[in-house]
């Protein structure tokens, strides 16, 4: 006898720009159900917080470095974002 409730559940398409940030109005909260991988300029990148596709960038914290609100320092970083569904 099989469990069908623990299959995957459609995946919705990655949008052009995601945020991790809850409070970021580019965080899709279905996409987060998936594991989402981030490949920038040929390279995996575990440590994005956030991607534009169509303007080419990511933001990467910056070492242990937080804001005032305790948040990392993000910088963004220039090339070819690619985001897939692994």
């Amino acid at each position: 006898m099989t469990d069908h409730s623990l299959e995957a559940s459609p995946r919705p398409a990655l949008p052009d720009r995601l945020a991790i940030d809850t409070r970021s109005p580019h965080h899709v909260r279905a996409v987060f159900e998936h594991d989402i991988g981030i490949r920038f300029n040929g390279k995996d990148r575990n440590d994005v917080e956030e991607y534009c596709i169509s303007e080419g960038w990511v933001r990467v914290p910056a070492g242990k470095t937080l804001d005032r609100k305790g948040q990392p320092l993000l910088i963004k970083l220039k090339g070819k974002v690619e985001a897939f569904y692994r």
